[in-house]
């Protein structure tokens, strides 16, 4: 079997964002660590697969479980909910009474930014710009790249991806730096997915992504839906959150 560029660099993503976590994890080795990546992996896969679901089922004239599977391509944020969910559950399970967010948040933005070169090097560029780090490709590669139609145009294009590479190496960055400096528990790894809402939600006008309704692509209408939630949940735990409960949580 041949493993293509992207799930290549999938791959190599969780590898990734696996080492970070070992690295930068250690309260969390031995009390239960190995249990929280596999059920986040796992629901993470789920909810990716679900994410992008709806356009196999569009397309396929016999769809089945194995053909989503296989050809249903990948979401990057339902990955993202499916694996807070399922980490959310598994420490249910374990009864984990800690705080994970911060140990997960560089893994999380680590892996993203591998696993975006994949993204970049296979699926649509962008839409056209006169921005002089555009980006053209050859009709050759244009004809590899599915649902590109300005690849084909041979115009330049945004690099949308590589914006997205450089908002996680950068908040990686972040994310080190000020991990377990605020008062509520994870909130850092909480900040992180609300400033990767807000880039992605922009982002999206400039990737391409087809309408789903009201001029705004599937992701934007999700974001929409996703983000004011996790926001009045974030500033609710604020509030409630005694100061000192990140030491205790630790």
């Amino acid at each position: 079997m041949t493993v293509g560029t992207h799930d290549l660099f999938v791959v190599l993503g969780v590898i990734a964002a696996f080492i970070v976590l070992w690295i930068r994890g250690k309260p969390l080795r031995g009390r239960g660590m190995a249990s929280l990546v596999a059920g986040g992996l796992f629901t993470g896969a789920v909810f990716a697969k679900l994410g992008t679901g709806w356009q196999y089922l569009a397309r396929s004239d016999d769809p089945t479980l194995l053909g989503l599977w296989l050809e249903g391509g990948q979401s990057v944020l339902g990955g993202l909910a499916g694996a807070y969910l399922g980490v959310v559950v598994t420490k249910k399970v374990i009864g984990y009474q800690g705080s994970t967010g911060d140990w997960f948040a560089p893994a999380v933005a680590s892996g993203l930014a591998v696993g975006r070169i994949g993204c970049f090097l296979t699926e649509q560029i962008g839409t056209p710009t006169a921005l002089p780090w555009g980006i053209t490709v050859s009709p050759e590669v244009a004809a590899t790249m599915p649902y590109c139609p300005s690849c084909a145009l041979g115009v330049p294009m945004h690099p949308s991806f590589l914006y997205e590479i450089v908002f996680h190496v950068v908040a990686l960055v972040l994310l080190i730096r000020f991990a377990g400096r605020l008062a509520v528990p994870g909130g850092v790894f909480k900040l992180y997915l609300l400033a990767y809402a807000v880039f992605r939600f922009g982002v999206e006008y400039v990737r391409d992504n087809p309408d789903l309704a009201w001029e705004l692509s599937g992701s934007q209408i999700f974001l929409l839906i996703t983000v004011p939630i996790a926001t009045a949940v974030y500033l609710w735990k604020r509030h409630t959150t005694p100061p000192l409960a990140l030491e205790a949580a630790r």
